[in-house]
């Protein structure tokens, strides 16, 4: 990842976005030569000079501190997703003299026998463990279940961006594919800020976006997002369309890895249908034992 050039394309992209009236500026009419504010505009609602903001767009984030990063949030209307972005690639800006010095995340696929266990016992609940390349490093017999079509492909670990652009099933599958889609790569997009000395998520990002255009489109607008709760709506092959609430946890003992649950609205066709595949999904129903998915022969189809 070039880090200097992702501080340029997000707060340029960032500044496109934002028109005077957003931020309670006067036009003294002019033609405007880029969409949205200019440099030094920002740098007036950022209370800097014109030169400094200048110096950080272009990349350079060498001592920056904490005040300046806050009033460029501020005058660039930033979400919470979107300041930790910023505040995430200026640190490796500043760290990338001394990569070792920045935290590790969790890359592998070793998960707990207690973390697989707690998974198991859900029986009546979609869960699964995930990082922040949107590996699924471990999932519940009903999470298989239910993302049954994301392990078709024997590639393991299964991961979601391949599965969403690469995948001719993940347009059937998401009844939103194009919201699903920007999900996808604003959390991609987030990991590489975190994680920007990454080799096996660059390459992840090299292969989505020499194989896809949709997803290249989409990581040039540089949208980040956070993973914490909403509605996963699908359409499963088995069981038809499914309203999912997910709720996603961070394992603060596993630096990286996700925990996501999905449920469904008390007496709803959601519901019925998850029951449903519960059932099917049963050990003695199935006649299987404990199966997480990183198996590369496991598939609920």
């Amino acid at each position: 990842m070039d880090t200097r050039n992702d501080i340029r394309e997000f707060l340029t992209t960032r500044r496109a976005r934002l028109t005077l009236d957003d931020v309670d500026l006067p036009d003294f009419g002019g033609r405007r030569r880029v969409p949205g504010l200019r440099r030094e505009e920002v740098a007036l609602l950022a209370g800097m000079s014109v030169e400094y903001y200048v110096r950080l767009e272009r990349g350079n984030a060498t001592g920056v501190s904490e005040s300046v990063l806050d009033g460029i949030s501020r005058a660039l209307r930033l979400d919470d997703a979107e300041r930790a972005h910023l505040y995430d690639l200026v640190r490796a800006a500043n760290q990338g003299a001394h990569p070792n010095r920045r935290r590790p995340r969790a890359s592998t696929a070793q998960i707990r026998p207690g973390m697989q266990q707690l998974l198991d016992a859900m029986q009546t609940v979609p869960a699964f463990v995930q990082n922040g390349r949107l590996d699924i490093l471990a999932i519940n017999r009903l999470g298989e279940a239910v993302f049954s079509e994301m392990f078709v492909q024997p590639q393991r670990p299964a991961n979601f961006g391949r599965f969403v652009f690469l995948d001719s099933r993940a347009p059937q599958y998401y009844r939103d594919w194009d919201d699903a889609a920007q999900q996808t790569v604003a959390l991609l997009r987030a990991e590489a800020g975190r994680s920007p000395y990454d080799r096996t998520l660059s390459d992840l990002v090299g292969e989505l976006s020499t194989r896809s255009e949709q997803f290249r489109v989409l990581w040039a607008s540089h949208d980040v997002r956070e993973h914490r709760t909403g509605v996963k709506r699908i359409r499963h092959p088995l069981v038809g369309d499914l309203d999912l609430q997910y709720e996603a946890m961070n394992l603060s003992n596993d630096p990286g890895l996700s925990f996501i649950a999905y449920t469904a609205a008390p007496d709803s066709t959601s519901s019925e249908a998850l029951a449903l595949l519960t059932s099917w999904s049963a050990p003695e129903a199935s006649g299987r034992g404990s199966s997480p998915a990183l198996d590369a022969d496991a598939s609920a189809n």
